[in-house]
């Protein structure tokens, strides 16, 4: 009888150890209490441009390829966040957007006449997005968004009088944007790191009618990935 009841309480506590073992202690417990908080972003970006082509590519012999390429760039920016209610935000990302679009081409029939050009961009990256998280668990969370934005190309070149230009963009752009997100509770911040597609929808091609590449194209897109880490507070 003492046997089994020295038994029946090593077996309760070793479940009360176990137990207090898996016990998480909460980091940041009153964060999702705040209306607002605010962050900073930075980032690694992959752009590429959607190219449709114009009827005169396939009607005319002038060129025999043009092939867009994805390149790399970064991000640097802050991050505001408004609570709406226990699962959606309304987050504000104003950042820089530095990124770099390649375009492969091919005079006529001659595969020596490969060119490889690059359109450099400085974008001031205005993306507003609905947040929706799931539920806390423990110290991680994971979320989606949803939003629309706004670019200003601080170097696009539609004004150039340069006489070496290849191609022409047009500065502003605006689009949609779709992603996902983890959040990991620290002590006095949030790591979250994010993926998301920013999908341009205006027409970037200046139409300068003396350029060559421009009338073998009738529509340039952006079209950018972008993987973030965010520190919120």
């Amino acid at each position: 009888m003492r046997y089994g009841k020295s038994l029946f309480l090593f077996f309760v506590l070793f479940i009360t150890i176990k137990a207090s073992a898996q016990r998480v202690a909460l980091s940041m417990p009153d964060h999702d209490e705040k209306k607002y908080y605010f962050g900073i972003t930075f980032g690694l970006n992959y752009s590429v441009f959607q190219i449709h082509y114009a009827d005169a590519f396939a009607a005319t012999d002038t060129f025999k390829t043009i092939q867009p390429k994805w390149q790399p760039g970064f991000n640097l920016g802050l991050l505001a966040d408004l609570k709406l209610t226990n699962f959606v935000d309304l987050r504000f990302v104003p950042s820089l957007a530095f990124a770099e679009k390649r375009l492969d081409y091919v005079y006529g029939m001659h595969k020596d006449s490969a060119v490889s050009k690059g359109v450099e961009a400085i974008y001031m990256h205005l993306p507003l997005q609905l947040k929706f998280k799931s539920d806390r668990i423990n110290n991680f969370r994971f979320y989606a968004i949803v939003g629309g934005k706004f670019d200003y190309d601080l170097a696009a070149n539609a004004r150039s009088r340069r006489t070496d230009e290849f191609l022409k963009v047009s500065p502003v752009d605006y689009g949609y944007e779709i992603g996902v997100g983890f959040e990991f509770f620290n002590e006095n911040f949030i790591f979250s790191p994010e993926i998301k597609l920013s999908q341009g929808l205006k027409n970037q091609l200046y139409p300068d009618h003396s350029l060559p590449l421009t009338n073998a194209i009738q529509t340039l897109l952006n079209r950018m990935i972008v993987i973030s880490i965010h520190l919120e507070g």
